[in-house]
């Protein structure tokens, strides 16, 4: 009888393992995400898996939906609701956390106490986990409110405003501007700048503190003037005045901010500092500021790199990857010869490959079309570390170094780790990931969307506000024509003869915020 315990007991726990190794991932990070878009959700959670990371964060509905703003004080009872000492890390949006999201940061409706009050729950999870790494973010207000169809009468007027206030040449078209824009609207705007600066250096007081290990003051849409840059050298000076440059970096950029600190958390676990070398397709577009930012992109590149804890190198030779930015799609004949020069790199070096594809300038959104299809045809994206190509240079940036840095670390980790459904699975969610930019970043917003926008123009819809029926006509429309270029995507991205290939099982498009500013693009893909 006893035999026969042990025996079924032993079949129990056999039966039992598969699934329990199944759901184990290597590391679990506790995501506050800057609102509910792809970018700040999708794009993290399914990085993450790129290194074994699972990524635990509130129920999407809590999070908000563009106006409608994200929950805070019930995220905050969330998080209080969860047993932090199974998580290796935290990253941690404060925004979200004091005002319910990014676009609602962009307006007075929380007053700075209560904002203050909502932060506090940061000092609770140190206080509940002193081991654990918190990584932070807190965004520098940019300077053009959201266009929220109430405001489009002065909406430009405001940006302009926030542009040239500062500048005492300029007085009289700032008079002018004062006197177009409703008082209130300006009042509002000056309130929740005052406000944001405040949390701001709040959230710096909280890394002095030691309550962040590091944190990331964004700066949003920007330009090289603007209201904008008084408040980054206030932060700027209170960074330096308590020697805080290793802990603190200020940058531009917003959405992706998430994903630059998941790699750094994962870099940090596994002490991963590879040597970046940063190779431009355009040397004289490096020297120069990109659309809605406010520095050279050399600088932009080169923070990131600090960003997500890599060195940068000028030495190509001591270099463990290189990053191909290309700027040039301007420029005739660049695009296939950056991309011959990157594919022959592939062939040549054993060292890692990173691509980003940057609109210069700022009304395509999306990848260099002679670019990328001479890539595709090399099948070079089966052998990159990381891509992206989407919006502005801080956010693609901000996208496919991350994305790099999580394939740095899975090789490593494969190299140490036997166990094959961890090695299978990274690998899987390196194909998945490579070609969700591809299918979003490039084949979306450079082939498809233009195609959307037509359609929605001749029918005279509003593409930054479409209906509910306007927007699933557009999302079957967009499936129509991205569905066959995901096929041709999926079949041509392993080099021929190469004896690999990819199925795919099923394919979603959706536009979540009711425009065609961003997609969430989900399939399901077997090697």
């Amino acid at each position: 009888m006893r035999k026969n315990i042990v025996i079924v007991i032993y079949l129990l726990f056999c039966i039992a393992l598969p699934s329990i190794s199944q759901n184990k991932y290597s590391s679990k990070i506790l995501l506050i995400p800057l609102d509910d878009r792809p970018p700040c959700l999708q794009f993290p959670i399914k990085m993450g898996l790129i290194g074994d990371v699972e990524l635990v964060t509130p129920p999407k509905e809590l999070l908000g939906r563009f106006l409608e703003f994200g929950k805070s004080d019930e995220i905050i009872n969330w998080i209080s609701s969860q047993n932090l000492k199974t998580f290796d890390a935290a990253i941690v949006s404060i925004d979200m956390l004091a005002y319910g999201g990014l676009v609602a940061s962009r307006v007075h409706e929380t007053l700075l106490t209560k904002a203050l009050k909502r932060v506090e729950i940061v000092k609770a999870i140190r206080q509940k986990s002193p081991n654990m790494k918190i990584y932070g973010s807190s965004v520098i207000m940019r300077l053009a409110p959201t266009g929220d169809g109430k405001n489009e009468d002065y909406r430009e007027k405001l940006a302009k405003w926030a542009e040239v206030s500062p500048d005492e040449t300029q007085k009289k078209l700032i008079e002018k501007l004062e006197m177009e824009i409703p008082k209130d609207a300006l009042f509002n705007y000056k309130a929740a700048r005052e406000r944001n600066l405040k949390i701001n250096l709040y959230a710096a007081e909280l890394t002095k503190n030691k309550v962040f290990d590091y944190l990331i003051l964004s700066q949003d849409d920007a330009k090289p003037r603007g209201v904008h840059v008084k408040d980054r050298e206030i932060l700027t000076q209170y960074v330096k005045n308590n020697n805080l440059g290793e802990q603190i970096a200020i940058q531009p950029g917003a959405d992706e901010v998430s994903m630059l600190l998941l790699a750094r958390s994962v870099a940090d676990k596994y002490n991963y500092r590879p040597k970046i070398k940063a190779i431009y397709s355009s040397e004289s577009m490096a020297n120069k500021e990109m659309p809605f930012e406010d520095r050279p992109l050399r600088k932009t590149v080169s923070f990131h790199i600090k960003a997500v804890g890599a060195k940068e190198v000028t030495d190509e030779k001591q270099a463990d990857i290189c990053f191909f930015v290309f700027t040039s799609r301007l420029e005739e004949g660049r695009a296939k010869s950056f991309a011959d020069t990157i594919n022959l790199f592939s062939k040549q070096n054993n060292k890692g490959i990173i691509v980003v594809d940057i609109d210069p300038k700022g009304d395509v959104q999306g990848g260099d079309i002679p670019f990328t299809e001479a890539l595709k045809n090399e099948a070079v994206f089966s052998k990159t570390y990381g891509y992206a190509s989407w919006n502005t240079a801080g956010n693609a940036i901000g996208t496919a170094l991350p994305h790099g840095i999580l394939y740095g670390v899975s090789k490593n980790v494969s190299k140490l780790n036997s166990k094959n459904e961890i090695i299978t699975r990274m690998s899987e969610a390196q194909t998945w990931f490579m070609l969700n930019r591809l299918l979003d970043d490039y084949s979306y917003h450079s082939i498809v969307r233009p195609m959307a926008a037509k359609m929605i123009r001749e029918n005279k819809w509003n593409a930054y506000r479409l209906t509910d029926e306007q927007t699933k006509t557009t999302q079957q429309f967009c499936t129509k024509e991205l569905l066959p270029i995901a096929v041709k995507t999926i079949e041509g991205f392993y080099p021929k003869n190469s004896g690999k290939s990819i199925q795919l099982l099923s394919f979603t498009f959706d536009l979540p915020w009711n425009r065609t500013f961003e997609a969430e693009i989900t399939c399901q893909i077997k090697k």
